[in-house]
């Protein structure tokens, strides 16, 4: 708490040192004034942390001040001092936004007490409002996991095109994360605010996509007993995302280009055309430039929705990457069941990086659920992964000697990029990192001297 600025009122001079003292030689940054209109007059809720007043003061009392400071500062804590503390006094005191209270005569260490409550309280009211402010800013690149080149050359290139306003493609196998990346690009972008709607094309049958995407009209077709919106007008002012975009029938290609072209589209059985502002973000898993030469895709259409092209690599191609997200995803089921699976055996681990993993990341994340739900042990073992990947034969029991010297270093590759992922993401704090990574702080400082690691560098 030490730095933390306090603005001190208190006209009584003598009480008003005094408590200046003792706060100073606690850490305090403070000021103390004995006039409360001089006090009011030079604040600036930038400046302070924490206002502590008399209630009791000539000219403008205690509860004219923080009336005032309240409303300058809606969030800023105010402590109450008064030598008359009544019930009644005390629940104006309350309901006018003070803090706390605190009756005369008081000791210096129910005072510090008293200001270290509420600077705590203000400091978790930040974190919560940041918090909630990474939840609606979701999918923030944070939470892609990774430290492999080709996955942060391609986060670099997300992030410069973010903000323009322009249609992009992503290819990749499936289960590479596509819709992440579409959400990184949506969340990070000046329609953020906006909604993120997503549709796979491949989902639905060709008789209902058109009016899915575009909305009909009452009596358009045989069920259409009211007006309906559709996903593109629902998606007005932010991003529609459409996932398997190859699978388009000829039909629909044809009206999604009208609107890529004019910003306007007709809903099924409508002659007067609608007006949207919405971003395209699409994604396929297809060969779509195969899928133009043999005329199953508009030609015009693919350049239209390629305008910036995002490919993510498979699983296979970025292999250090697999200890992280292995141990992000066993992170969440832990946090979701309540168990304390520590992660993979030495063994199990090297298996897990050799695998080709054909599903990509989404069949990692589901091999790790189904590992954990049987597994009885305090790491996921080897003859636990075999139940869920095909190994080669005679790994499944056991490791051989000459693999130590490969599983060594790739654990030590893992623990860098882990350290380095949690020390960015807590901003260099140690503390913050520890309780992330589920680590005690002395086991987080002995790697990091291990790895020659310095936290200063995250700060």
């Amino acid at each position: 708490m030490s730095g933390k600025r306090i603005l001190l009122i208190d006209n009584e001079e003598g009480l008003c040192r005094m408590m200046e003292a003792v706060l100073a030689d606690s850490g305090y940054v403070v000021k103390g004034y004995t006039r409360s209109f001089e006090a009011v007059e030079e604040f600036r809720p930038e400046d302070w942390d924490l206002v502590v007043t008399d209630i009791k003061m000539p000219g403008l009392d205690g509860l004219e001040v923080l009336k005032r400071v309240r409303a300058r500062a809606p969030s800023m804590p105010v402590i109450m001092i008064t030598a008359f503390a009544t019930v009644e006094m005390s629940i104006q005191a309350l309901r006018s936004g003070a803090y706390d209270m605190l009756t005369k005569p008081f000791e210096p260490e129910e005072l510090l007490y008293r200001v270290k409550n509420a600077l705590k309280h203000t400091e978790l009211l930040v974190e919560n409002r940041e918090l909630r402010e990474e939840l609606v800013g979701k999918f923030r690149f944070d939470n892609i996991i990774g430290a492999s080149a080709g996955l942060k050359s391609l986060l670099e290139k997300v992030g410069k095109i973010a903000i323009r306003d322009t249609s992009v493609l992503i290819t990749g196998e499936s289960g590479t994360g596509k819709e992440l990346i579409a959400q990184a690009i949506h969340y990070n972008s000046p329609r953020k605010d906006g909604r993120f709607v997503a549709i796979n094309c491949g989902a639905l049958p060709e008789s209902i996509l058109e009016s899915e995407l575009f909305g009909s009209k009452k009596g358009a077709f045989t069920g259409a007993t009211e007006n309906r919106q559709g996903l593109l007008e629902a998606a007005n002012g932010g991003t529609l995302f459409l996932d398997e975009v190859g699978n388009l029938p000829m039909n629909v290609q044809k009206t999604l280009l009208r609107f890529l072209q004019e910003k306007e589209f007709l809903r099924v059985g409508e002659t007067r055309p609608t007006k949207v502002d919405v971003r395209i973000l699409s994604a396929t898993n297809s060969d779509l430039q195969a899928a133009v030469k043999n005329g199953s895709f508009r030609e015009d259409l693919y350049y239209r929705l390629n305008v910036v092209n995002l490919h993510l690599p498979p699983l296979r191609q970025r292999r250090e990457d697999i200890p992280l997200l292995a141990a992000h995803f066993i992170r969440q089921q832990n946090e979701k069941f309540g168990t304390r699976i520590q992660g993979f055996s030495p063994e199990a681990l090297q298996a897990a990086i050799e695998f080709p993993w054909p599903g990509n990341i989404r069949q990692l994340r589901n091999v790790i659920e189904a590992s954990l739900a049987i597994e009885g042990g305090e790491t996921i073992s080897l003859p636990v992964l075999a139940q869920f990947i095909e190994l080669p034969e005679g790994q499944a029991s056991e490791r051989h000697p000459s693999d130590e010297s490969d599983y060594s270093a790739a654990l030590a590759r893992f623990e860098v990029d882990y350290l380095k992922e949690v020390l960015q993401k807590t901003q260099g704090n140690v503390e913050a990192a520890a309780r992330e990574a589920g680590m005690n702080m002395a086991t987080i400082y002995r790697k990091l001297k291990k790895y020659d690691i310095r936290k200063e560098d995250y700060c």
